[in-house]
């Protein structure tokens, strides 16, 4: 069976299963543009070094900023990621 012929089967299968199961499709994850994304990935670079060196020069302090920036930062993807 060649790779084509599988993925034409794969296709045929994912489409009969969101036929039966609506809820399975769904839009897909919108991309942000290239630019936006190479700014964000690199502000969040120098971001975790300057909270980095907050650890060790804070102690206690900086480990609860830090802390405090990862938990914000995971529920803001998680409210993203849960937009319609």
């Amino acid at each position: 069976m060649s790779t084509e012929d599988k993925r034409r089967e794969f296709d045929d299968i994912v489409a009969r299963l969101t036929t039966d199961y609506p809820a399975l499709s769904r839009a897909p994850w919108p991309r942000w543009p290239r630019p936006v994304l190479i700014t964000v990935l690199v502000t969040a670079g120098v971001v975790w070094g300057f909270l980095s060196v907050a650890m060790v020069a804070w102690g206690l302090r900086g480990l609860a900023l830090t802390a405090a920036v990862v938990i914000t930062a995971a529920v803001a993807a998680v409210m993203d990621a849960r937009k319609p």
